[in-house]
């Protein structure tokens, strides 16, 4: 309670959009969030809490499993866990850096990673009595907050669908049911200012239980929630609208998932799931590159990204994982899913590029500032470049949640390949009470992205609202072996200008410039504008797991309006 006031306290404090829109509240000139009930989405008005009670007929096979007799090392958001016989006894109480890590123990996320180990299914039912005993009652505390309660009961229910249930076979099937109960009283609907993806999994948990246990209310009241939320979280396009490539990933897995439980169900709203998996998955072939998949936004700590990129068709991960008939109608809706038109997914702010040997990921959120609440960083004027399959500029991501230190850092555009003016952001801040009228008072018309032939271009006024400055305006432009990204910044007065670009090849500043080199590639990177300077960082694989980089900066103090260039050329 005191850390959330002084955290509060420090925001207002530091934040002048944040005390601008305080003002504005105060004396009327600003609009607040509109009535809600919490927990409660308005398409469920008339859906009431009822008792779970799973159909009788509903057959488990038991899982059989005898006592741990080796060691098992479970893959938790942010480490990994090794256990030998007996360590379990205690496991859901330890306390962890990370709360991620605490959750992922609670939610058995660990269970579909380490299937095929030879050990899982011993493991499985050891652990399971142990949180049977200690937390086999729904509470408050963070072993029952909505999103672990769906998450687990999908990883339990899943081993069940492809090995067996825990045992014993009765209690196991009433504490699952008393799971859609307490997704059902806690669903995580706060306005539609503030209601996130989390809601979509938390219908995606109760329509899976109502499903596999014959729990019709939980059925239907999941399959309305899936469908209503997919108009919500998803754009046009079909992209996720909170601004991380990875979670895109996700969700499109939790509504192929969904669709995959409907048509094993014959279930009437199989084909609208259906519908919002294939457009989601048509999103997917835009945002991967030659390279890799680059990671926009935040990395989520539920799975590692590798993970799910079977959705983009190999036969790898979670795809892989799944039941023979599943994964072959999975495989075919991949298949017979065309691509999204670019220029729907531009709109979204979404633009691919390829030129030649460079391929390139440009992302701007639509409004300029990251969907409040959602996953996106401070990246407007940021990128990913490739040349072939060699990712030269990527995003870091960010390798934990948090709203101060390394994680806040990793969050800002400190560590992207954009543009600061004295230190700020691209963009404020977004809270989830912000509406449109207020943002564009303070930072005018949307960002502009367009691409085509050899060049990108951004124009957006996010700096506008800082004194003396004006509209940025990026061009990335390409050749057989050459990138120039120039840049023009309006405005009156001096101002420190940070240009930056995040590499995971290594990096050595000369008095020329900055020599990039690796697998068997060298690239040169130079500015006439400023002098270049090389930091270790380091770019993040996965939620908690990083490798080395590193980060070059070109920073000047320069009277505006400015304009600046930046030259990389293959060598």
């Amino acid at each position: 309670m005191i850390n959330s006031l002084l955290r509060k306290a420090r925001q207002f404090t530091t934040d002048p959009v944040l005390r601008r829109w305080l003002f504005g509240r105060l004396t009327g000139g600003v609009a607040g969030p509109r009535p809600f009930s919490v927990h409660r989405p308005p398409y469920l008005e008339g859906v009431s809490a009822q008792k779970a009670v799973p159909d009788s007929d509903s057959a488990f096979h038991p899982l059989s499993a005898l006592p741990p007799v080796g060691p098992i090392e479970l893959p938790l958001a942010g480490t990994r866990l090794k256990l030998n016989p007996g360590d379990e006894s205690n496991i859901f109480n330890r306390s962890f850096s990370d709360i991620e890590t605490l959750l992922a123990l609670h939610r058995f996320a660990w269970v579909p990673l380490v299937e095929g180990s030879g050990v899982t299914a011993s493991w499985v039912q050891a652990l399971w009595d142990i949180w049977r005993g200690g937390f086999g009652v729904a509470g408050k505390g963070w072993a029952w907050h909505p999103y672990t309660t769906a998450e687990r009961a999908i990883n339990i229910l899943d081993y069940a669908d492809k090995k067996s249930l825990p045992e014993p076979i009765d209690e196991t099937v009433t504490l699952l049911a008393a799971h859609a109960e307490a997704i059902f009283k806690n669903l995580e609907y706060f306005g539609e200012h503030d209601t996130s993806n989390h809601l979509s999994n938390n219908g995606r948990g109760l329509y899976r239980l109502g499903l596999a246990l014959g729990i019709n209310w939980a059925a239907e009241a999941g399959a309305k929630i899936l469908e209503q939320e997919a108009k919500r979280i998803l754009m046009r396009s079909g992209v996720l609208r909170e601004g991380s490539s990875h979670y895109h990933l996700l969700i499109t897995r939790n509504f192929a998932d969904a669709w995959l439980a409907a048509r094993a169900h014959d279930r009437p709203e199989e084909a609208a799931l259906r519908n919002i998996a294939a457009r989601a998955l048509a999103v997917i072939p835009w945002l991967i590159l030659p390279g890799g998949m680059p990671l926009i936004g935040d990395v989520s700590p539920d799975c590692p990204p590798d993970y799910l990129l079977g959705l983009a068709g190999l036969e790898s991960g979670w795809l892989a994982g799944l039941t023979k008939d599943k994964k072959a109608a999975l495989l075919e809706l991949i298949d017979e899913t065309r691509p999204v038109d670019p220029e729907s997914l531009l709109e979204d702010g979404w633009l691919r590029l390829a030129c030649g040997p460079w391929t390139g990921l440009w992302h701007a959120a639509p409004d300029g500032w990251s969907q409040a609440p959602g996953h996106g960083h401070q990246d407007a004027g940021g990128f990913e470049l490739h040349f072939q399959d060699q990712p030269v500029f990527i995003d870091p991501g960010r390798g934990a949640y948090g709203e101060t230190g390394e994680a806040a850092h990793y969050r800002s555009a400190r560590v992207h390949n954009t543009l600061s003016v004295d230190g700020a952001d691209p963009f404020p801040v977004n809270k989830p009470y912000y509406d449109d009228a207020f943002r564009h008072d303070i930072t005018g018309t949307a960002p502009e992205l367009t691409g085509g032939g050899d060049e990108v271009l951004l124009t957006h006024h996010g700096f506008s609202r800082l004194k003396g400055v004006g509209a940025l305006h990026r061009k990335w432009r390409f050749t057989e072996k050459i990138m120039t990204l120039s840049d023009q910044l309006a405005g009156n007065g001096v101002h420190r200008l940070t240009r930056r670009l995040i590499t995971p090849m290594n990096a050595e500043a000369g008095a020329g410039g900055v020599v990039l080199s690796g697998q068997g590639r060298t690239f040169h990177v130079n500015s006439a504008d400023a002098t270049a300077t090389v930091s270790e960082i380091v770019c993040w694989q996965a939620y908690g797991e990083g490798r080395p980089g590193f980060m070059i900066e070109f920073t000047a103090d320069t009277p505006l309006p400015w304009s600046g260039e930046i030259r990389v050329e293959v060598l």
